[in-house]
């Protein structure tokens, strides 16, 4: 019984790691997305309904065995779920088993379909890396979010101080000044909108303007562009380092390598000294 097993699961996980079946799991999921988008067009798609309802459940039964595959190629169906990305797959594809036909459940199962876009991120290396890296950044991006707050909330105050009188439903308190400063920040409309009016009381209002753009848009923003690169860089490396492959794979064998040859050494000079002795 066991022998028959572990052939099973032996062809599980071969079918498991092999790119075709990688492959036509991403096909399904963005023919699932199509099937999404092409449902919000209600007059439209109407004659194809039962087609599309069809569609809709051979791709939840396909998800299904495919989950079903993934967890029966593991040695212990408890190392599935020791994985984030494992669960998040499987609470996606256990929460599509809603019936689209319950009228009551009908708009949460449209809902929960919607999620199943988000498989590709689970499926494709390169964007578990970047949401990897995007988590991983916050909490860094923090400071510099505060820091951010306080710009925002010294130029609100003084915006609010001098520019009141230009008018009030932008400048009115600080609450509605440090609104304008985030419209300042987009360039949204911001010269005609903000600039020009302002500068036509104040002539030297542009240089309250131009030193908050330097600091919000030069400064801050290459510094959260600049966090998101390194922690990137780190994930990168990291993934290299688990699959084996890459310039950091090569560099953490050849270090393997070094240390056991310096080990060797190590031994080689202790018996030399004993036999000396």
């Amino acid at each position: 019984m066991s022998t028959t097993f572990e052939t099973w699961r032996g062809r599980f996980e071969r079918l498991r790691a092999h790119k075709a079946f990688e492959l036509t799991v991403i096909t399904i999921i963005v023919v699932s997305a199509l099937l999404i988008g092409a449902k919000t067009y209600e007059e439209e798609v109407s004659p194809f309904q039962e087609w599309l309802l069809l569609l809709d459940t051979a791709v939840t039964v396909f998800f299904l065995v495919e989950i079903l595959i993934r967890m029966a190629a593991e040695k212990r169906l408890r190392d599935f779920f020791k994985r984030g990305w494992n669960v998040f797959d499987f609470l996606i594809v256990t929460a599509s088993l809603i019936p689209l036909d319950d009228s009551e459940m009908v708009l949460l199962a449209r809902l929960l379909r919607i999620f199943r876009v988000l498989r590709l991120v689970s499926m494709i290396p390169e964007l578990r890396m970047l949401i990897a890296a995007l988590f991983k950044s916050i909490p860094r991006m923090g400071y510099v979010a505060l820091l951010m707050f306080i710009i925002f909330y010294i130029y609100g105050a003084i915006g609010s101080f001098l520019f009141a009188s230009v008018d009030e439903k932008l400048w009115g308190n600080i609450s509605l000044a440090m609104l304008t400063l985030f419209q300042v920040a987009t360039f949204e409309s911001w010269a005609t909108a903000v600039l020009y009016p302002t500068m036509e009381h104040y002539p030297y209002a542009w240089i309250y303007f131009l030193t908050f753009i330097f600091l919000n848009a030069f400064i801050f923003l290459n510094m959260m562009i600049g966090i998101v690169l390194d922690v990137m860089q780190k994930e990168s490396l990291a993934i290299e380092l688990e699959s084996g492959e890459g310039e950091a794979a090569e560099l953490h064998g050849l270090r393997s390598d070094v240390r056991r040859m310096r080990d060797q050494l190590s031994r080689m000079e202790a018996l030399l000294e004993r036999r000396d002795r």
